[in-house]
């Protein structure tokens, strides 16, 4: 016999009633502060901590979807950002946490929207002729600083981080599957996983970045121009990922899912 998680089956019982499940306690102040950083954190039990996220990169995080199949919305939801402090009524895990973001945004920011299947240009990410150039993570680097006493390290099952910036990229203890998910986010297309790599990396990736790719990183003033990358910055990343991860990025057309706002509106502070 096979037992289910109770708070998954509660999770579940919800859906089937039509009820998605929603946090107990929610707080949305708005952020008016000049610091473009971006704080996400979900803690162990379910409490949702975010600082400075606006809408459209909440709506991201709820759906897991990246910022092009996002269609029709105003531009204040990426412009305006929110304070956002939830927990769940008892214990809840990452998947149960996506379902309460998504019923926050439907409550609090009255948010409706419809899918659509369109066909579009995405990146098969795939090992290049010479093999992948990847090193497999042993935990020993700092990324994230010292590891715990007792803890452990970067490998498979143990610490993971990701730091990205313009032109970089820098990851400890990562899946293949996380750098296809970056460079998603960087190229502003879908890039799919199809290397076969199933191991944790520790990788660093640098490139000049390509303005008119439309590159934009979390954290990012949607306002403000972008700095000119200088001539002798470095290669693009396509030639980056090919010449420093042994990998290739191949453009193909594929079907891809698109979210039509329908109605959103700005949260009143509480």
């Amino acid at each position: 016999m096979k037992y289910m998680n109770l708070g998954l089956a509660v999770a579940m019982m919800g859906l089937a009633w039509g009820q998605t499940p929603a946090f107990e306690v929610a707080s949305i102040k708005p952020n008016h502060s000049a610091d473009h950083r971006t704080m996400f954190q979900m803690t162990p039990g379910g409490r949702l901590t975010a600082n400075n996220i606006s809408v459209k990169m909440l709506m991201m995080m709820a759906y897991q979807i990246k910022d092009n199949q996002i269609s029709g919305a105003p531009g204040w939801m990426e412009s305006e950002h929110y304070d956002i402090s939830a927990k769940p009524e008892g214990s809840a895990d990452q998947e149960q946490i996506r379902l309460m973001m998504q019923s926050l945004l439907a409550d609090r920011f009255q948010l409706k929207f419809h899918r659509e299947t369109k066909e579009q240009t995405i990146y098969a990410l795939v090992v290049d002729k010479n093999g992948p150039k990847l090193k497999e993570s042993t935990g020993e680097g700092d990324l994230l600083g010292p590891a715990p006493e007792g803890g452990r390290g970067a490998g498979r099952g143990g610490r993971q981080g990701v730091r990205i910036g313009r032109g970089q990229l820098e990851a400890q203890g990562a899946q293949v599957s996380m750098l296809a998910n970056q460079l998603s986010n960087v190229l502003g297309r879908q890039v799919i996983d199809k290397t076969g790599l199933t191991g944790s990396y520790d990788f660093k990736l640098t490139w000049a970045p390509d303005e008119n790719q439309g590159i934009r990183v979390p954290g990012d003033n949607p306002g403000a121009a972008p700095p000119a990358a200088p001539a002798d910055a470095g290669p693009s990343i396509f030639a980056a990922v090919q010449e420093q991860l042994g990998l290739k990025l191949e453009s193909q057309k594929g079907p891809v899912e698109i979210f039509t706002i329908d109605h959103v509106e700005k949260a009143s502070e509480n």
